[in-house]
């Protein structure tokens, strides 16, 4: 199996403080992985380490074999590494399907790509997303009168349309409903081997349905990485969580 992302020996400081220290893991090409910790763990920070917001003080990303080491973060975006923030960064005053269609240009402004033909190759990735992503019937709504859970397929579906070849997702299901959680478990399992997928989060139902491998972080470190039901049998694991409500 191929890696599509290796994080060696990674860390940032702070004014002395690791947010991160010494993290390394390879996920593999088509791999649906998951990283959980405690509050304070260090997960969001390693994400803005791979995505390039934020710059390590110290080890080495890989993306598929390519040393991606503090790029900026356009550059690593460009290079395949699509992030999904809580918060969806969308075109709000802009339809749905003309989020998709600006997505899917290789054109940086915005309302020139909605007056150029889009080929064939490109409106057929835009078919597989709405069909993924159960939007069609809102493919005319301006995107900011969605409801949360639209909002947040439609930035995923951006994502997939820009060929992001590894995908972070943020707490992808914060604020959603029990039928939006469930929904979004789906999707995202119908990505996994096409597309690589990183997930952070703490819903330990949503979890459960997804999970294969997972990655505990701890004070910036690695704890753990195995099955989830490894993980969750884990003393050290169980240790960590103590006094934040545990593992549920």
């Amino acid at each position: 199996m191929k890696a599509a992302l290796t994080i060696d020996a990674l860390e940032v400081n702070f004014g002395g403080f690791k947010a991160v220290d010494g993290m390394t893991s390879v996920i593999d090409d088509g791999e649906l992985r998951v990283i959980l910790g405690p509050n304070g763990a260090g997960k969001t920070t390693l994400m803005d380490l791979v995505s390039g917001k934020t710059a390590s003080t110290g080890g080495k990303v890989h993306l598929f074999g390519r040393d991606i080491t503090n790029w900026p973060e356009h550059e690593i975006a460009r290079a395949g590494i699509g992030r999904k923030f809580q918060i969806p960064s969308i075109f709000r005053e802009l339809s749905v399907l003309q989020n998709l269609e600006v997505a899917v240009s290789q054109e940086p402004r915005v309302f020139r790509n909605l007056r150029l033909g889009i080929p064939t190759a490109d409106r057929k990735r835009i078919d597989e997303v709405i069909d993924l992503t159960g939007l069609e019937p809102v493919l005319e709504t301006v995107a900011g009168d969605l409801s949360h859970g639209q909002m947040q397929w439609l930035e995923l579906g951006m994502l997939i349309t820009q060929q992001s070849r590894v995908i972070l997702l943020d707490e992808p299901t914060a604020g959603m409903t029990q039928g939006e959680t469930s929904k979004t478990a789906d999707i995202i399992m119908r990505l996994k081997g096409s597309h690589t997928i990183i997930v952070v989060e703490h819903d330990m139902a949503f979890v459960r349905k997804i999970a294969e491998k997972v990655t505990v972080m701890h004070m910036g470190k690695l704890l753990a990485e195995g099955p989830i039901k490894s993980i969750e049998a884990d003393p050290a694991v169980r240790e960590a969580y103590l006094g934040t409500g545990g593992l549920h």
